[in-house]
């Protein structure tokens, strides 16, 4: 397999092909504007020069002497001397030369065109003529009214020109090779940092971690989200958006965005402590962590479990306890029965017996088997017959109005929604109290009614009891989320909760459910929530 090259040396290697280009193009810009300026500062001089000669009296004068050439040649040949220029040439209208670096050329016509300058117009440019290709100016000679009398032609040889650009050529290239150099240590200096910043590794390398970050990452059974100082999502594992809801684009967007706000309530606390937290209708132990890179914060990270199955088992296990110890209860109580009975025999009593058989009946609430008659969910029948006994012992009275009807509806809704409602209820009241219930199905809508004679609940905190983490008992770090799932449960069947004074003093809770819409069911966890 061929090895290609290492990173470090890929950007050393661009790098140093940008420098060179660079350099390059600048170095030959600045050769083409040095020459452009070159030539500009010939071409001021050059039209300088012609036109104070075409301006001057005595060449002026000289046109009507019978020999112009005696008297213009010098003053010619004085002023290319004085202005560097290469000739300074002055002919008459038919082209005539008065003037010429070489005397024998005097008298000869020119051997280029001077049809601008006799024209009256200004002519500029390079032509090919006796001393050579050159960069010339050709300007009119005008009398007092005007007319065109000759032209005066100035130039300096294009080989002077490639001349003074090439004096300036060393100084130029000295500062591009000085460019050069310093970007090639540039190049140097940016591959060690860059290769530096990505902890010495190739980007294959790279590739490979950040591939097996994120197979770790959405594989585990814990939801992560990351946030940054600006409290932007970084990071949400597949696990995090199922227990959250959130959506596949989530990374990038502001938290307050896309997280619930008891999410991000936590997610700002960072208090380090596990939580339990009520996402949607998820019981979640969430713990939340500042991120932190060399002593450096750079975020937070929150990291999730769901115990919405943990709760469901729970509370499935509280309701077995709940008929176990009923049926303990039942069995103690049959059994002081059967001793009353047995002794009422032994002393020949036997219309006593049979007549105390007949007060005791056929046995409790258990043996009846029915709480109302026209319940028919078996859930709902199991949770009030349990909440019935344990109610009892606690010294309770838990009545179920035996109107109540409901039927199964293939969800769990109502049985948290009761169960929830009733431990709040008993919770409230003191030994000898009573609470009552009403399960009715009308047009479609369960209506459920729990009541209590215990101290009720003052108006200012009616909305806030439904709030999750909110419970006036002592340990609350571990409730206040029975009522924020009811309240949930019954968002999303889009019903309605209310709580109100009740006659005996207490409260009243009423929650209205509609049927249950199509698209399967949402299994919510018991939580025994206490106000």
């Amino acid at each position: 397999m061929r090895r290609t090259l290492p990173l470090r040396s890929q950007l050393l290697l661009l790098q140093l092909a940008i420098v060179i280009v660079t350099v390059a193009t600048v170095g030959v810009v600045a050769t083409l504007m040095q020459a452009s300026q070159i030539r500009d500062s010939y071409k001021q001089q050059m039209v300088g020069v012609a036109q104070s000669v075409a301006t001057l009296p005595s060449v002026y004068d000289a046109f009507d002497d019978p020999d112009p050439a005696a008297t213009i040649q010098p003053i010619a040949e004085l002023i290319r001397q004085s202005s560097g220029v290469t000739y300074v040439v002055v002919t008459d209208t038919d082209g005539i030369r008065y003037s010429h670096p070489n005397p024998e050329r005097i008298g000869e016509r020119v051997s280029t065109d001077p049809g601008d300058a006799l024209a009256g117009r200004v002519f500029v440019g390079t032509q090919t003529g006796t001393l050579g290709t050159s960069w010339r100016v050709k300007v009119p000679i005008l009398d007092g009214q005007d007319d065109v009398v000759g032209m005066v032609s100035v130039g300096i040889l294009e080989a002077e020109l490639r001349e003074d650009l090439l004096d300036d050529l060393p100084l130029l290239i000295a500062w591009l090779v000085g460019a050069a150099i310093v970007g090639t240590l540039g190049a140097v200096y940016v591959s060690r940092l860059v290769w530096r910043r990505i902890y010495r590794l190739e980007p294959e390398e790279i590739a490979s971690l950040l591939e097996a970050r994120d197979a770790m990452l959405h594989s585990i059974s814990e939801g992560v989200v990351a946030v940054d100082q600006d409290e932007r999502v970084v990071l949400a594992n597949d696990e995090a958006g199922r227990l959250l809801r959130l959506d596949p684009d989530v990374v990038g967007r502001p938290a307050d965005d896309v997280l619930e706000p008891d999410v991000l309530a936590l997610l700002r606390g960072r208090s380090g402590t596990e939580q339990l937290l009520l996402a949607g209708e998820r019981v979640l132990l969430a713990q939340c962590d500042e991120a932190r890179i060399e002593d450096r914060a750079v975020g937070a990270v929150l990291v999730l479990r769901d115990r919405t199955e943990l709760h469901a088992t729970l509370r499935d296990l509280d309701g077995a306890r709940d008929l176990t110890k009923a049926l303990r209860a039942q069995a103690h109580e049959f059994a002081n029965r059967m001793h009353i009975v047995s002794g009422l025999i032994e002393l020949g009593q036997t219309d006593d017996a049979v007549a105390f058989i007949e007060r005791a009946g056929h046995g409790g609430a258990l043996t009846r088997g029915v709480v109302a008659p026209h319940v028919t969910d078996p859930d709902v029948v199991a949770l009030l017959l349990a909440k019935i006994t344990t109610s009892r012992e606690r010294g309770v009275s838990l009545e179920v109005d035996p109107t109540s009807q409901v039927a199964a509806d293939g969800t769990t809704d109502v049985v948290t929604v009761l169960g929830n409602l009733i431990d709040n209820a008993v919770d409230a009241c003191a030994p000898g109290g009573r609470v009552a219930v009403t399960v009715r199905d009308t047009d479609g809508t369960t209506v459920v009614t729990v009541t209590d004679d215990g101290p009720g609940v003052a108006e200012a905190e009616r909305a806030r009891i439904f709030d999750s983490g909110v419970s006036s008992k002592s340990d609350a770090a571990t409730r206040g989320i029975g009522l924020a799932l009811v309240q949930r449960i019954v968002s999303r069947r889009g019903g309605a909760v209310a709580v109100e004074d009740d006659e005996s003093g207490g409260a009243r809770f009423v929650v209205r459910l509609p049927a249950q819409p199509r698209g399967g069911e949402v299994r919510s966890a018991h939580a025994g929530d206490r106000r």
